[in-house]
């Protein structure tokens, strides 16, 4: 038995086992790999899959630093009880591990950094050619964004109608999705693009099934058993990158081949093949000419990490928020752009203004970009450039966001306009289109602080002058898109040492 020996990985890194086997048959569906990775008195059960060509794979991603062991097991003799060590180092510069759920309102990585949603939406950058999905890459080097929206199955849609080089499953010589067997050339340009995000800090939400597919190849009706075929290779070749979230539909409702009970298997073979515990969520679709036929998913089941949810009114957020306890993410609020379609068309100012919204009422929101383009090179869709207004305004948001306390939450005892903050520590209110020519404004008169005005559209930030406490009249610039941020001075009037806890 020939193996290419991996004997070192960072924590949350990558480990590969990788085995030379048969390749008679169809090892897709007959081969049964497993691993038992050992440190201590604790173990991890592994799946491993098959890559072409012979060659079979494991991947791990170990969690504790430290010396582990292994040992396969398999149906098929040669992959058989094969043992090995690993010795699991201190993470790299950058490598927090996996994001993680903090508590009811938000994330951190599981090294205990706290985790801001900012995302984008590409769906089928993955399946364009090279160069546009570089270009695509080069882009979100110096965009705000750190989650991307991407599907793994191609889109036949609006403005996306391109054949791809590659799919998840093979194609036959005569044109034919093989749905018995995956082709490795796709998974790995896949996996190529999921380690560059990686390197830019991006998690990766994987849209695991979507119904834009109108009969083309066939993915978007697949029977019971191949889907779970598919969704367990997926989950053996990419649970180990600690940057992959689980995204098990969009638009879940439309997919009218599918109920709620075959949702709730294909989750819980998520949550039970992922050895990582990767964050889950499902996607609504919606039509908007009949508001009432908005169908959600029960977020409140137990293999639901977050809500993910299509809605234009970001107000709902803390709606949201009682009913299933999670954190809330508008993964799709319409898209700045000007295509026809009502869901592409807000302008940047609409876009910033939800995106202001729904953050200060404790939730996050996603962006997407549809502008006309000669060649049909739409953000929303195949990646490429952004050409919108909203980018600016949201790394701007980010870096208030990013400054402000590691534990703010939603304010409910201000009800008039969305707060986040620490009570009497620190507070953020967004006013957008509530144009007030003043505010009173009620602290502890225990403390003194320091107020600043937030244009966010013009993306500045002017001091209010001096010092206050307890209750006063704050006047304000009689515009829209205006917030105030209030942060608690570091001692109080009577000179004593407070503490101010930001991360």
């Amino acid at each position: 038995m020939k193996s290419k020996t991996q004997t070192h990985a960072e924590r949350w890194g990558l480990f590969e086992l990788a085995l030379e086997g048969t390749d008679e048959g169809n090892p897709y569906k007959e081969c049964l790999l497993t691993a038992i990775f050992r440190h201590r008195e604790r173990t991890v059960d592994i799946t491993g899959f098959y890559d072409g060509n012979g060659v079979y794979r494991i991947r791990f991603m170990p969690d504790t630093e430290g010396e582990w062991t292994y040992k396969t097991a398999s149906n098929y003799p040669e992959l058989d009880g094969i043992t090995g060590r690993l010795t699991c180092g201190a993470p790299a510069a950058g490598n927090r591990g996996p994001v993680r759920i903090r508590n009811r309102y938000g994330f951190m990585y599981e090294d205990g950094t706290v985790y801001h949603a900012f995302g984008t939406t590409c769906y089928a950058w993955i399946h364009l050619n090279e160069h546009l999905q570089e270009r695509t890459l080069r882009t979100l080097a110096s965009a705000p964004f750190n989650k991307i929206r991407m599907c793994v199955f191609p889109k036949h849609y609006s403005f996306n109608s391109e054949e791809p080089v590659y799919f998840p499953f093979v194609r036959t010589e005569a044109g034919e999705i093989d749905f018995s067997r995956f082709d490795p050339r796709f998974f790995a340009n896949l996996e190529h693009r999921i380690l560059q995000l990686q390197r830019l800090d991006i998690e990766a939400d994987l849209i695991l099934f979507h119904p834009y597919d109108k009969g083309r190849w066939g993915f978007d009706s697949m029977d019971r058993e191949t889907d779970d075929f598919y969704l367990r290779y997926v989950l053996a070749r990419l649970s180990a990158f600690r940057n992959v979230w689980w995204s098990l539909a969009n638009e879940y409702d439309f997919m009218k081949g599918k109920h709620t009970e075959d949702w709730d298997r294909l989750f819980q073979i998520v949550q039970q093949e992922d050895p990582y515990d990767h964050l889950r969520s499902i996607h609504n679709g919606t039509r908007m000419y009949d508001p009432g036929s908005v169908v959600m998913y029960d977020h409140g089941k137990p293999w639901v990490t977050h809500c993910s949810i299509q809605h234009w009114d970001v107000t709902l957020t803390a709606v949201w928020h009682d009913l299933y306890k999670k954190p809330i993410v508008i993964d799709e609020c319409c898209y700045e752009g000007n295509i026809p379609q009502r869901w592409g068309n807000i302008t940047g100012e609409e876009m910033t203004r939800r995106f202001w919204d729904g953050v200060t009422r404790g939730g996050y929101v996603t962006h997407g970009e549809t502008f006309l383009h000669p060649e049909d090179v739409i953000w929303w869709a195949k990646g490429g450039e952004l050409h919108g207004e909203s980018p600016r305004r949201i790394a701007f948001l980010r870096s208030i966001i990013n400054g402000a306390p590691a534990d703010c939450e939603p304010i409910p005892a201000v009800y008039d306009v969305p707060t986040i903050g620490v009570e009497g520590e620190y507070y953020l209110q967004y006013f957008g289109l509530h144009v007030p020519a003043y505010r009173m404004i009620e602290l502890p008169d225990t403390a003194e602080y320091s107020l600043e005005i937030i244009d966010t559209w013009n993306m500045t930030i002017s001091d209010v002058p001096g010092k206050v406490s307890g209750k006063f009249r704050l006047d304000l610039p009689g515009k829209p898109y205006q917030a105030v941020r209030t942060r608690k001075i570091t001692s109080d009037i009577n000179n004593n040492p407070i503490c101010h806890k930001q991360h």
